[in-house]
């Protein structure tokens, strides 16, 4: 009981420091991990290794992969490939339903790009699309919003649910995790979608633009990119990668679909997610145009570093945090206590969500609640079959619930969309709660057959 109440301290702790006196994460999680095993009673002799072998570790198997997934979106964001991609999406899917095109559009470029980044790109787009179909700024706000978020929570090679996937030890089974991420994500933005279209006809005054402010126009935005990539380019650093990691899954199945040959053991290399992204990268490139190309790339690259490095080191202070809570006896308590409530795949969820709530971070609370879970993955009923790949879209699911005035995207989208506070508290922040528990709803009807 000691231990339990331990670990409480040392979780409420990590979201006292990192929400209220803004200090770093990374010195937050692995303060967690040295103060834990102390508190552990873990062998002195013991601890300094065990943190350093789950920092190391984490960071060998997930390091380049983050770090790739981020210069492709990095690349997409400074080359006009989203630009693209958006443009793309809008000639299939035309402009008859805005709120939905606009949904799909955001669930599609926040795969490689991040949430916050693609709701600035997108900005004008969405706000030349509520003018041309005479629909509210909120509810098309709202579908680009909860689109962009329902993938940055759920598919790779977005860092968090990367991170997720590493400490839960299934970076193997990223197909497995892209397929039905893909699924779970799209349920979830559905639901919210349903939500946007409440506001479609409803006027809501916006907050009026600063005098020293002027609104770029989304032609003028296309024109300040220069020429465009074409959509097949746009979409081939996000298609290649993907394609390469299911086919590679699906290569591993049971019974050998594609032989044992030299064709099972090319997709098996091509699709492992270091080589698969990286040959991501390299379609990436095609994207930079005109003269001045390599000190482009070498600027881009240099920014993905810096916007990657944070990632990495909170998700391997995660790590670490986790290896001393499976050394530790809490994990055997928590064994014998969790089997018996029958809570299984609501557990992730339900610690995500209440981290992310607490301290705003989609990030740290997938990274946190997936370090903790890993030793409890047996007493949950989640370490057979997919039950692991289910737990990492359940911390993902939790960690849309809900954004507030902690959250720095639901100041990125309310400010830029100039929708007043108190307004974006009535439309925004539930409508990231409706999507939250309708990707908990569909996670948990796949873990009644997967399971």
């Amino acid at each position: 009981m000691i231990d339990l109440l331990v670990l409480l301290l040392l979780v409420v702790g990590i979201v006292l420091v990192t929400a209220k006196y803004k200090i770093s994460p990374f010195l937050a999680l692995l303060g967690a991990a040295l103060i834990g095993a102390f508190a552990f009673r873990l062998p002195v002799e013991e601890i300094i290794p065990t943190i350093t072998t789950a920092f190391g570790a984490t960071m060998g198997s997930i390091g380049l992969v983050i770090l790739f997934g981020t210069m492709i979106g990095v690349i997409l964001e400074r080359s006009g490939g989203a630009i693209a991609m958006a443009d793309g999406l809008i000639k299939v899917l035309g402009t008859r339903f805005p709120t939905l095109t606009m949904s799909v559009i955001g669930y599609i470029v926040s795969i490689p790009v991040f949430c916050d980044s693609g709701y600035v790109i997108l900005n004008s787009l969405k706000k030349a699309m509520a003018e041309r179909a005479k629909v509210s700024l909120v509810a098309m706000s709202i579908a680009l919003m909860t689109g962009l978020y329902a993938t940055h929570t759920m598919v790779p090679p977005t860092p968090g649910p990367l991170a997720a996937a590493a400490n839960l030890n299934v970076v193997d089974s990223l197909g497995l995790l892209i397929g039905l991420g893909l699924v779970v994500a799209a349920v979830s933005a559905g639901a919210a979608l349903l939500y946007a279209n409440r506001f479609l006809k409803k006027d809501v005054e916006l907050l009026p633009l600063a005098p020293e402010e002027t609104e770029v126009s989304y032609e003028e935005l296309k024109a300040a990119y220069g020429k465009l990539p074409s959509g097949l380019m746009a979409f081939l650093p996000i298609l290649l990668p993907i394609l390469l990691i299911c086919l590679a899954s699906v290569a591993k199945l049971p019974g050998a679909p594609m032989g044992e040959g030299g064709l099972f053991g090319t997709l098996v290399f091509l699709g492992t997610p270091v080589v698969a992204l990286a040959l991501g990268l390299i379609a990436a490139t095609f994207l930079l145009r005109g003269k001045g190309k390599l000190a482009a790339f070498n600027e881009q690259i240099s920014d993905a570093i810096l916007i990657a490095a944070p990632i990495l080191l909170i998700t391997s202070a995660g790590a670490a945090f986790g290896g001393v809570l499976g050394k530790s006896a809490i994990t055997g308590f928590l064994s014998d206590n969790l089997a018996s409530l029958g809570l299984g795949i609501a557990v992730p969820f339900v610690i995500s969500a209440a981290l992310k709530t607490a301290q705003g971070s989609s990030t740290v609370a997938m990274v946190t609640t997936s370090a903790m879970l890993l030793p409890l993955l047996e007493p949950l009923g989640l370490a057979s079959g997919a039950g692991p790949v289910l737990a990492v879209l359940a911390i993902g699911a939790g960690a849309m619930v809900v954004s507030h005035a902690n959250d720095s995207y639901f100041w990125v989208v309310s400010q830029f969309s100039r929708i007043p506070t108190a307004t974006a508290y009535r439309t925004l922040t539930p409508a990231t709660a409706i999507q939250g528990l309708a990707g908990f709803a569909s996670v948990w009807v796949l873990s009644l057959f997967l399971i």
